[in-house]
């Protein structure tokens, strides 16, 4: 089988290697689609994501569908939860499996990841993929999920108002189910102009590039006395400003984004004064069957955020590309 392996920071290469085995309670998945995260990106571009640094060469990828190979559920679609949690660790006990202290995570660390042509992985995290979702779709189920994670982390309240910082692919779901959860306005903030278009096609009222936003009351005249959730999906220090600084009193600030130096700096006084309540999130939690169902009516346009697709033997362009910033997100698919 063929493998893409990130040997070095820029370096990722496709070789052949020898077909995974898959021991007891794993299913062998031919991996039809792997999405591209900001999180490869930056362990391509820098060889490391927060204080993980890369220890040898690994096949990224976490986002992924494939159709399992052998055994039982031979010939069966699946959406791929990359999460191996232990299962009995104080967080996995408390019902957070997304903070396992032993967590293993698809293409991070030790655990390597989708984009290969074959996996071993646990049948358990295996979801059945519905005959409308696409393979393609099926890799989107998980920054999807993140994007339901990060919702229900801002506590929006029936009819209240949000802002998005930062309209990458994230950013663009969580407009969306913004939507469905029935926010009243959503702002959406993002130096792109192809992104900020697609935010407002995608259901955001208004959207702002923030270079708009330094002179003073330009932001305040956009949220009136602010938002009741900000979400920041960017991962700079402007963005959480941003985000911030477009809450209201009272209100809630939820980060997604992950700085490339693993810092987050704001000024305290204006989060302070404000009394806001941070979150952080951290991937997701038991949210696969929501997902699916949210793309199955209809809900959520998982296509709309896909704007390339490459081959495995593709995959030094893919991530060039994915870099630039220049689409949305861009999905390898192993098998073409």
């Amino acid at each position: 089988m063929r493998a893409a392996r990130l040997h070095a920071a820029g370096d990722i290469r496709v070789s052949e290697e020898p077909e995974p085995g898959a021991a007891a309670g794993m299913s062998l998945v031919r991996v039809t689609a792997a999405g591209i995260c900001g999180s490869d990106v930056h362990w391509w571009a820098e060889g490391a994501i927060g204080d993980a640094k890369l220890t040898h060469p690994l096949v990224p990828g976490h986002e992924g569908a494939g159709v399992i190979a052998r055994g039982p559920r031979r010939g069966e679609r699946v959406a791929i939860d990359p999460a191996i949690a232990c299962g009995t660790c104080r967080a996995c006990r408390d019902g957070y499996r997304n903070l396992c202290y032993r967590i293993r995570f698809s293409g991070h660390g030790e655990t390597d990841g989708m984009m290969r042509e074959l996996m071993a992985w646990p049948t358990e995290l295996l979801h059945p993929l519905p005959e409308a979702i696409s393979d393609v779709d099926g890799a989107m189920l998980e920054p999807l999920g993140v994007a339901v994670h990060s919702v229900g982390l801002g506590h929006l309240p029936l009819a209240g108002t949000a802002a998005v910082v930062g309209c990458g692919p994230i950013g663009l779901l969580l407009i969306q189910l913004l939507r469905a959860s029935g926010a009243r306005s959503v702002l959406a903030v993002e130096p792109l102009g192809h992104r900020r278009e697609a935010a407002v096609r995608l259901g955001a009222d208004q959207a702002a590039d923030p270079a708009s936003l330094s002179a003073d009351g330009v932001l305040r005249e956009l949220t009136g006395h602010g938002v009741d959730v900000a979400f920041e999906a960017a991962g700079t220090d402007e963005a959480v400003r941003l985000a911030v600084a477009s809450a209201r009193p009272g209100g809630r600030v939820v980060l997604a984004g992950i700085p490339g130096d693993d810092r987050i700096s704001f000024q305290a006084s204006a989060a302070r004064r404000k009394g806001l309540t941070i979150a952080m999130v951290r991937r997701m939690n038991e949210v696969y069957p929501r997902a699916i169902s949210l793309v199955s009516l209809g809900v959520v346009d998982l296509r709309s955020v896909v704007t390339r697709r490459a081959a495995l033997g593709e995959v030094c362009e893919a991530f060039d590309d994915a870099s630039r910033r220049t689409g949305m997100k861009v999905v390898i698919e192993p098998q073409r």
